[in-house]
């Protein structure tokens, strides 16, 4: 299978891997409809300043309405469903609207894809659905297990997309990322936190350094995604990533010392999680994707930090490093 002349839809389209995606779409000749967020300015996240812009047809709207999913829904085969709230410390203050978006944006997209008969559905879920890792690497049969609110809505998600595809024969695929970083990520990732106070402050305030998680370069995620879509995958979770893992301490000291810097990393309080709801590791199995799709990441983590860092130096402007964002 491929995706040449298909028409296909991308929800989150202009977020940080959804923008990346959406490109890799068009690159791959797909006919590229992206859903951005609707906000009054009529600004399309980072697609605004995409080279391929002029070859993406942009729908504004959100997840949460189900007659605008149902219309955007029209005509297209592929359906990559990436909309979604993903800020975890955010979670912990407005649960509901996790609830909303991920849960009931997702079953709005499900019951609009299986009303349009599409050919194929890439759902995207999380490695923060598997929680604490009781073995590892992390395999698509590990148990799930909510340790914060956005976790529950993504197992959630990830639920009815599989209830879908039992039930109604939807061709729904989950991809479960694990911890994606590159060029466009926000400031409520901890790579991008690290970054811009690397580069800028006498020293690097984050939460629990002893964690440890599989960071995995955008533009392989990405290729994950387009792996997915074009192998026989319905009705499987695959991981996307590495089998490698890090701490963030860890992390901050191979960022620092990539930017030169020589200053002390501080864990504060604040950015600490809820004792029971931090995650302690996060390692993936990757096995089943290798051996689904092919994809295994081309990117080793410097290779990826330094095109990462480099981003960043060119794009200061777009953070507040002595801000804690959730």
């Amino acid at each position: 299978m491929n995706l040449k002349g298909e028409q296909v839809l991308v929800t989150g389209a202009g977020g940080f891997i959804g923008s990346h995606l959406a490109e890799r779409l068009v690159a791959e000749g797909a006919r590229v409809r992206a859903l951005v967020h609707y906000n009054a300015e009529g600004r399309r996240g980072w697609l605004d300043t995409s080279d391929l812009r002029d070859e993406i047809q942009f729908v504004s709207g959100d997840i949460r309405d189900g007659d605008g999913v149902r219309a955007m829904m029209n005509g297209v085969h592929s359906v990559f469903h990436l909309a979604a709230l993903i800020a975890i410390p955010y979670s912990y203050v407005a649960p509901r609207s996790y609830v909303q978006t991920n849960v009931e944006g997702t079953l709005n997209v499900l019951m609009a894809a299986r009303a349009a008969d599409v050919t194929r559905i890439i759902h995207t879920s999380t490695s923060e659905v598997y929680g604490t890792a009781h073995t590892v690497p992390i395999d698509e049969q590990h148990p799930l297990q909510a340790q914060s609110p956005y976790a529950a809505s993504k197992i959630a998600a990830d639920k009815l997309a599989e209830s879908f595809f039992h039930a109604f024969d939807l061709p729904v695929t989950t991809v479960r990322p694990f911890n994606t970083f590159g060029p466009r990520q926000s400031a409520r990732a901890v790579i991008p936190t690290i970054i811009t106070q690397a580069l800028t402050s006498d020293a690097v305030h984050l939460g629990n350094v002893s964690p440890t998680r599989d960071f995995n370069y955008v533009a392989d995620t990405v290729d994950g995604f387009v792996r997915v879509a074009t192998a026989n995958t319905a009705g499987l979770v695959i991981n996307i990533g590495s089998n490698r893992e890090i701490s963030i301490g860890d992390l901050a000291r191979k960022i620092l010392n990539i930017t030169g810097r020589d200053i002390p990393v501080i864990s504060d309080d604040p950015r600490v999680r809820p004792k029971e709801s931090e995650v302690e590791r996060l390692c993936a199995a990757n096995e089943r994707a290798q051996r689904t799709t092919g994809w295994e990441p081309k990117y080793d983590l410097d290779d990826g930090l330094a095109e990462t860092i480099d981003w960043v130096k060119s794009n200061l402007e777009r953070y507040q490093p002595d801000a804690y964002v959730i």
